[in-house]
Formats: C-alpha cells, sequence, structure tokens
C-alpha cells in the first residue's frame, strides 16, 4: 500500500511516498521536495564476507539529464560516467552514513539515488541524503541512523537554511552539514573569508533544522520500518586478543615511536608479519577454509591492538609519533618558478607532504563546458588534484582521477575560488593542477598552498594568499586530543580529518569527515582556534617566499587587451560565415591556419566585449585595430584620408579603412566639370574625402571635391 507523509520545513513543503516505487529492493523512498524529486534505494546483499578486512558499502547518486530537460551533449547521447557533481553528491552522502553501521558488519550495501526532477531552488543533493538515510533506516539493514543534511548560506547577515539559488548567488557562505539527532559528523563549506565564530554559529544553526529532519524521519520509521536482520560475524576471543597482544603489545608500541615514516611503518609491517607466519606455520594441519579464518582473525586482532596503543600514546601520554607537540606544525619550505615554460609554478613541502602546483592561464573561451544538472553550464576557473602512487612508495593504478582525488581537487578549488579575481578584473581561463610528489598527511591542504604560491608567481591578481592545514581527533573513552598538522597514521588511526583553509581575514573552506557518532560544539570551538593559529604560521612562511602577485604574466602566458565595441557591429567582426574574424587571425597572427598554436585568440561577447590574446603584444595590438577599423563608424561632413581602390566611369570607390568602403560620384571628383573618372584618380592613389553620410539603401556617399573646400 502506497503511504505519504508531508513536512512543512522551512516553509517549503517535504513529501516521502513508499510503497509503490522499487518494491523489491530491501528499502525504497521517493522524496518530493518542491518540485525536486529524488528516488532513493537500498538492497543488502543475502551473504556477508565474514574474513573481508572492510565494509563493502557503495552509494550512487545518479543524474539523469532528463530531470532538466536536456539531452546529454556530444556524440553519445545517454548518461555516461558520473560528473564531477555527482561523485561529488555521493561523497557527500557516504560520509556521514558509513561510520554509522556496525564495525563488524560485512553485508554488501548499495544505496542508489536517481535524480528525476530537478528544481533548482530546491536541493537534489539534501533530497539524496535525506532519502538515503531514510530508505535504510526502514529496511532490515542494521544502521545506527537516521542522519540528515541540509545547506546553510547566509544572506545580508541571516543565516539561510538550503537557500535558493538567487540566494546561493549573494550568500558569503556556502555550507552543507549533516549529522545525528545529537551531533554533527560531516561538513563540506566554502566561504568568503568567514570568521571562526561565524562558522561555527553557521554550523550549530543548520544542526537545529538537522533535528527537524531527523524528527520526521523518525515519525515515518515508527510507522513502516521492518525489524532488523541478523547478520554473521566473525567471532573472536577476548583470550586470543590478549595471547596476541602478550606477542607484539611492547614491540609495536616501540614502532609507533619512530618518528620516520617510513621506517615505522616498515617496522610495524614486520612485526604484523612475523606475528601471521607464525600462526601459519604453527597451524599446517588446519584445512585451508579454517587456516584462512585464523589467519584473518589474526590480523583483525593486529590491527585493534595498533588502534589502541596508538589512541593510548596519544591521548594518555600526549606524544606524537615524530615527537611534535598536539598544536606543531612540521617543518615548511616553500619554492616558486621550478618550471620555466609554465605560466606559474610552486612548491609546498610540509614535513613528508610534497605538493607541486602549476598555473596555466587561457582565454576565456577555455572554459570547462559542464553537462550537468545546474543552470552554471561553465567554470572558468578549476583546479586538479593528481596522487601518483609514487607519493607513498607503492605501485598501483594509473588511469582516470577516482573519486578521492575528484573529491581532493575540489576542496582546494573551494578554498581559492574565494580569491579568485572576476572575470572582469582578470579575463583568463585558469586551471590549477596539483601535483602530489609525496605524502603523509593532508595534500589536498598542501596543494592549496602550492596553488596559491603559484598563481601569484603566475601573476593573477588575487585577494589574498590563502593557506590550509588539516587537524585531528583522538578520543580515549572521555577523553579527547585535538592534533595539529596531522600524518597519515593519525589519519587512519584518528576520529576526525578537519581541513580548514582561509586568509588571515578568514575561513574561504572547511571540510569534516569523522569515523565516530559525532562531535560535540566545545570539540568545533576548539579544533577551529587550533586550525587558525597553525594557518597564520603557514601564511607568515607563504607572504616570506612571494608577498602579493607579480604585476605582469609570464612571458610565456597570452597578454591580452580588452575593449568595447557596438554590439550590433559584431557581426561584421565575424563576418558572413565567419570569414572576415578567419582574415583578421590569420592577417594579424602571420600564421596559415587558426588552428595554428600561435594564431591570436578573439573573444567576442554579447555584450560588446572584445578581449584578445597572444603572446606578443603587437600581435595583439595588430588585430585591435583591425577590428576597431571594421566597428569604426563613418561621421557626416568628416574628412578622411581613403585609398582608391575601383573605379568606373560614374566614379569611383575608396577605401577609408578595411571594410569601409565609399562612393565617390563623378560629380564629385573635382571643382570643375569631369567627363571621366580616370582622367582624375587612378587605384592606389590616396585622396582626401568628405563624407556625405549613408543614401536611403545604406551606402556611403564620399566627396573629393566638399574635402578641396
Amino acid at each position: 500500500m502506497k503511504k505519504v507523509f508531508e513536512l512543512d520545513f522551512r516553509g517549503r513543503k517535504l513529501v516521502v511516498e513508499h510503497g509503490e516505487l522499487a518494491k523489491q529492493a530491501s528499502g525504497a523512498v521517493l522524496v518530493r521536495y518542491g518540485d525536486t524529486v529524488v528516488l532513493s534505494t537500498v538492497v543488502v546483499s543475502k551473504n556477508a564476507n565474514i574474513l573481508s578486512d572492510f565494509f563493502p558499502l557503495m552509494v550512487l547518486y545518479q543524474e539523469k539529464l532528463y530531470s532538466v530537460g536536456k539531452i546529454p551533449g556530444g556524440f553519445i547521447k545517454r548518461e555516461g560516467r558520473p560528473t564531477e557533481n555527482a561523485t561529488l553528491a555521493a561523497r557527500m552522502i557516504d560520509r556521514p552514513m558509513r561510520p554509522l553501521f556496525p564495525e563488524n558488519f560485512r553485508n554488501e550495501v548499495q544505496i542508489v539515488n536517481t535524480v528525476l526532477s530537478v528544481d533548482q531552488d530546491n536541493s537534489p543533493e539534501m533530497a539524496a541524503m535525506f532519502g538515503s538515510s531514510l530508505s535504510t533506516c526502514i529496511s532490515k539493514v542494521p544502521f545506527d541512523g537516521p542522519i540528515a543534511g541540509v545547506k546553510v548560506g547566509r544572506v545580508n547577515g541571516e543565516f539561510v537554511i538550503n537557500p535558493t539559488k538567487e540566494q546561493s548567488e549573494i550568500s558569503d557562505i556556502d555550507l552543507t552539514v549533516a549529522g545525528t539527532k545529537t551531533a554533527i559528523n560531516m561538513v563540506e563549506s566554502s566561504a568568503s573569508e568567514a570568521s571562526e565564530e561565524d562558522m561555527l554559529e553557521a554550523l550549530m544553526f543548520g544542526h537545529e533544522a538537522i533535528k527537524e529532519l531527523i524528527e520526521f524521519e523518525e515519525k515515518i520509521i515508527a510507522e513502516i520500518g521492518e525489524e532488523k536482520m541478523e547478520y554473521e560475524v566473525l567471532d573472536i576471543p577476548e583470550n586470543f586478543k590478549q595471547e596476541i597482544k602478550g606477542l607484539v603489545g611492547e614491540e609495536l608500541n616501540k614502532a609507533f615511536h619512530i618518528k620516520d615514516k617510513l621506517e615505522s611503518y616498515a617496522a610495524i609491517d614486520k612485526i604484523k608479519e612475523e606475528i601471521v607466519l607464525k600462526y601459519e606455520e604453527e597451524n599446517q594441519t588446519l584445512e585451508d577454509s579454517e587456516l584462512k579464518e585464523l589467519l584473518t582473525k589474526v590480523k583483525l586482532v593486529l590491527e585493534e591492538i595498533e588502534y589502541e596503543i596508538f589512541r593510548n600514546i596519544v591521548v594518555k601520554e600526549k606524544v606524537r609519533a615524530d615527537g611534535r607537540a598536539m598544536d606543531e606544525i612540521r617543518p615548511l619550505s616553500t619554492d616558486i618558478d621550478l618550471l620555466p615554460r609554465t605560466h606559474g609554478s610552486a612548491l609546498f613541502t610540509r614535513g613528508q607532504t610534497q605538493a607541486l602546483s602549476v598555473v596555466t592561464l587561457g582565454a576565456l573561451g577555455e572554459h570547462q563546458i559542464l553537462d550537468g544538472l545546474s543552470i552554471e553550464d561553465e567554470k572558468r576557473f578549476m583546479l586538479h588534484y593528481n596522487f601518483p602512487q609514487f607519493s607513498v612508495g607503492e605501485t598501483g593504478r594509473y588511469g582516470a582521477p577516482g573519486r578521492r582525488e575528484i573529491g581532493h581537487g575540489a576542496l582546494g578549488e573551494k578554498a581559492l575560488s574565494r580569491v579568485i579575481p572576476s572575470e572582469e578584473e582578470f579575463p583568463y581561463t585558469i586551471r590549477v593542477v596539483s601535483e602530489i610528489l609525496e605524502s603523509n598527511g593532508s595534500s589536498s591542504q598542501a596543494s592549496i598552498c602550492a596553488g596559491c604560491m603559484a598563481l601569484m608567481a603566475a601573476g593573477v591578481p588575487i585577494k589574498a594568499p590563502v593557506a590550509g592545514i588539516a587537524m585531528g581527533l583522538i578520543t580515549n573513552g572521555d577523553d579527547y586530543t585535538i592534533l595539529t598538522d596531522i600524518q597519515g597514521m593519525e589519519d587512519h588511526l584518528g576520529d576526525m580529518d578537519f581541513k580548514v583553509a582561509g586568509t588571515k581575514n578568514g575561513i574561504c573552506a572547511l571540510q569534516m569527515d569523522i569515523k565516530i557518532k559525532g562531535i560535540t560544539k566545545d570539540i568545533l570551538k576548539e579544533a577551529l582556534a587550533q586550525a587558525k593559529k597553525a594557518r597564520m604560521q603557514i601564511l607568515d612562511v607563504i607572504k616570506e617566499q612571494i608577498e602579493e602577485p607579480r604585476k605582469e604574466v609570464s612571458k610565456y602566458a597570452p597578454k591580452t587587451m580588452t575593449f568595447m565595441i557596438n554590439p550590433n557591429k559584431i557581426k561584421d567582426v565575424i563576418g558572413k560565415g565567419g570569414e572576415m574574424i578567419t582574415k583578421i587571425i590569420l592577417e594579424a597572427s602571420h600564421v596559415n591556419a587558426v588552428t595554428d598554436v600561435n594564431a591570436v585568440k578573439v573573444d567576442l561577447e554579447d555584450d560588446g566585449r572584445v578581449i584578445i590574446y597572444h603572446s606578443d603584444q603587437e600581435i595583439i595590438d595588430t588585430t585591435a585595430n583591425m577590428i576597431k577599423d571594421i566597428v569604426r563608424e563613418v561621421e557626416d561632413g568628416n574628412i578622411y584620408t581613403g585609398k582608391v581602390v575601383k573605379v568606373e566611369d560614374f566614379g569611383c570607390f575608396v577605401e577609408l579603412w578595411p571594410g569601409c568602403e565609399g562612393l565617390v560620384h563623378v560629380s564629385h571628383l573635382a571643382k570643375e566639370r569631369v567627363e571621366k573618372s580616370s582622367d582624375i584618380v587612378k587605384v592606389g592613389d590616396e585622396i582626401v574625402v568628405k563624407s556625405l553620410g549613408y543614401d536611403k539603401k545604406g551606402r556611403l556617399n564620399l566627396s573629393r571635391k566638399e574635402a578641396m573646400k
């Protein structure tokens, strides 16, 4: 039976329908938020791979272009691989949900959100997050939810929940926050240099709205929720755990205190391998399946012991593996202009994390085209993040960027986009590529620092330098410790990854993921304050390397000239079939084909703005003059010098400038009577003429006789 549930959520209707669609899924709901419609389903496998060392959860967010009345662009007219936005939306749903599944649950779970209709004022991502939580909670899948998420904006100083498209455009905070009824467990934000106090207030404002959504979910779950399934787990006796702990506890403790990352990892791996080998050799009489199960138990216990030892070292002993204080940043070093032919480059090293960022400047016509569900269909500034396996001393897959690379790149892009100059101030498409050369903790924040310096080295007039830092949280019972500048092990075995990027004036980007059920306002406040202190230290180091953006772009970057013409003249500059603009490009650039890399680039905007790009200023000037000649308008009564281009008996045609010709009638060639035009002028002569204006057919009339007066 179809059931419908409604909530008036902050002035907009949220409707949940259940029982009509996707009835063979383990759980399914249709969420209507305004005219946005998302189908959220969850399916759980019947059997569990209890010997697996991870929980196989997959969250998908499927954008259907029919939802906004679009047909996919390109040759293949169907949706292909997920867009970056779809990938980021899927990650945003996964992050608050994953920590709430039972730790020993190993059945495969797939959560699929299909976007069926999109109202730009009502976020499909937030509807999908709500639907993902609700469909899981009403199903038999064990899940310690519900969770919900909202977007928070700030318009004219007032916080707004799930701002409309119009509100988002003028909002100085773009925050997505998710959590349970009692705590926040996921944050994603960008802001125009918001203060720590304002960001904390926005987070708490969002959490109050989350509580309303969760209360609505709980009512629905109470009415239609299923009983949770029994699931198979790998049973590990306590005495077995103590046995292994007695064998490795002391040695692992020593290995954790080794300062060098690779040396410490190698020592830990060696201890674990020796223990696994010991149990394998001592149990050769077991069946293969029994031996595999035993060795899996050994490995899981070793991970648990690692976890306990690490927490004890940090929280109880107040010691970090590399000897730093809890709020201490690893050694920093910077460099710029490493790559002579790029438009801008910078290297940022923090401990054993190293990022090389490279800036490329291009014409506005080189914007990235977006084939997605939003109204915005192009992007002028982009940051791409690459994480090769050699950066952590490993071999591995090389290919298209994965979810992690897309997510880290998007975070860096959010942070730096807030200081990028407007198109009018700096008419370029800007691409930053971050190559991670070494990694041991928060390479995304190193990318922001390196990207900031590379932009300044490239001559991009950013509003202020930006730096980023990653904070960690280690809990042990009621005790907790916040760590500044976490490294790989602290991230892997810790409870929180809290990244903050911003200028000296405030926060530009914020991201938080946690592995526990949530964190309190006090922890958030402390983490933000500690992050601000670290950010200021990094900004000082950046400013020592390069204090402000260079005044000029690189000699290898395209120079630019911008001027306005009458919009009605754009068609004249382009010409029939593009003949005129092609002629301008070829003649000004001295090339044979428009596709030649040395050809000048010309962007013509609808408002009459002309933007010319080339590395040679002389070619830019030549191009500008040719365009200005075409759009110049002849003024009645003015005197001009022109060239005779054609002579007829009834008069001669005179070119005042390229694209502008007029007729001097034979009666206007001289003061005296003239029989034939050729008696006075010939092709190639330069003569002075006066404009008599245009006739009814739009032809320009000129007079040599009047000019002679």
